[in-house]
């Protein structure tokens, strides 16, 4: 059970330092890197290879943007299959709906909580 959570731990923080070093080493904004890891979780879900990382890693590859990326790729190509292109569309919305409401009711939580600064 101790290795099930290490390797979880291990391929989430590798997914989470990647985008660390990227932020540190170059001059590419947190916005751009959000994209990036977005798009390479998506290209590796078409290619087939996301499925073997999440197989090691279970939440620790599903949990991260890349994750969120590989699970829009999933459903769009599930739903192409039986719905052409509108079904590509609607697919990948379809994966994602429970992933972006929760998100959205967390991050309200969070504004009544939590009390806003301004930057000076």
């Amino acid at each position: 059970m101790f290795l099930i959570y290490l390797r979880i731990f291990v391929v989430g923080g590798v997914i989470c330092l990647c985008g660390q070093v990227i932020l540190n080493t170059t001059k590419i904004t947190t916005a751009k890197i959000l994209v990036l890891f977005l798009l390479l979780g998506a290209i590796l879900e078409v290619s087939g290879l996301y499925k073997y990382i999440i197989a090691f890693g279970k939440t620790g590859a599903t949990v991260p943007i890349t994750g969120f990326g590989s699970l829009l790729a999933r459903g769009a190509i599930e739903n192409a299959s039986k719905h052409g292109i509108i079904g590509a569309v609607s697919g990948g919305l379809e994966s994602i709906t429970l992933c972006l409401s929760t998100a959205v009711f967390l991050g309200f939580i969070a504004g009544l909580i939590t009390k806003s600064k301004t930057k000076k």
